[in-house]
Order: structure tokens, then C-alpha cells, then sequence
């Protein structure tokens, strides 16, 4: 699976997750996105499935304040718009916070839920913190990943007290 960034250089490139997994290799920086990718999107209608992922070749991970998102995500990205189930950030800015993952968090998460957790690992590993994210997420995550349906999603995150 190809692991690509869409940076728009709002936040303070010492913290960018998504600066630090493009210097060392792990995903490349684009300028567009294409057909056949998975564009993580936290305003699209639908959930990542492993079954989203047949046929498709990369994840994109859109780098942006979370304080500009919503105006940022409705640019008409082209691919496949698929937000992440709730999980809890485990980053120390937004520790434990339904949904405020940074890049690095957004993209282990999308490759724990399509089965790449060895990937998935590689990219934590990379910070400090990035097990706590996987700690805080494991059997979420897990469960996620055994989904196969848009209600099984929401199912899942109100079984662990989640909301959508």
C-alpha cells in the first residue's frame, strides 16, 4: 500500500506527524490525490472498510490544522472519501479525544482497520506516544477491522461507549 501526504503546511512543522513519516520514507508527499486512493476524510458519509481497499492502491492522509478542516476536506479530493471509525487520539495534544488523531495516528489506524498492522506498527513506532495511540485503541481497532458493514461500524463504537 502506498502511504501518500497532502500537506498543507498549517501547523508548526516540529510537530507535523506527517513531516516526519515523509523524511523517513514512510510516505510521500503529493500535490493531488487519484482514483485509486483511499482518502482519509473525517467528513465523509461513509466508514474505511477492508473492503474499501480492493482494487485501490494507496491511502492519503490530508495534513491540515484541525482548526481549518472542515473548510479543507470539501476541496473535492478525487478517490475513494472514507472517514475513520472513533478512536481516541493518543497523541499528548489531544490525548483521549474521540477523533483528534494527527496524520500519523489517522494512517496507522486506517492500516490497522485494512489488516496492514505490521505497517501499521512501523509507523508508531516512530514516535513517542505511538503506542499509546495502539494501547488505547487495540481491541477497537481489532474489532474494526472484523467489520464488514456501514452499521456494524456504528454498532461497534456504541458497544465501547463511543459516539458517531
Amino acid at each position: 500500500m502506498d502511504l501518500q501526504v497532502l500537506m498543507f503546511h498549517q501547523d508548526d512543522p516540529t510537530k507535523c506527524t506527517a513531516a516526519k513519516l515523509v523524511k523517513f520514507g514512510m510516505a510521500r508527499q503529493v500535490r493531488k490525490t487519484s482514483q485509486k486512493s483511499i482518502v482519509l476524510n473525517p467528513f465523509s458519509e461513509e466508514f474505511l472498510l477492508k473492503s474499501n481497499c480492493i482494487n485501490l492502491t494507496s491511502i492519503v492522509a490530508i495534513d491540515c490544522s484541525w482548526e481549518f478542516a472542515q473548510k479543507m476536506f470539501f476541496k473535492g479530493f478525487s478517490g475513494v472519501s472514507r472517514k475513520l471509525p472513533p478512536l481516541l487520539a493518543g497523541n499528548p495534544v489531544n490525548y483521549a479525544k474521540t477523533g483528534k488523531l494527527t496524520t500519523a495516528e489517522a494512517i496507522a489506524g486506517a492500516l490497522y482497520i485494512i489488516g496492514l498492522t505490521d505497517l501499521a506498527t512501523s509507523i508508531l513506532n516512530k514516535f513517542k506516544w505511538g503506542h499509546t495511540f495502539y494501547d488505547l485503541n487495540r481491541d477497537l481497532l481489532l474489532d474494526y477491522s472484523k467489520a464488514s458493514k456501514h452499521e456494524e461500524i456504528i454498532q461497534i463504537a456504541q458497544d465501547y461507549g463511543l459516539t458517531i
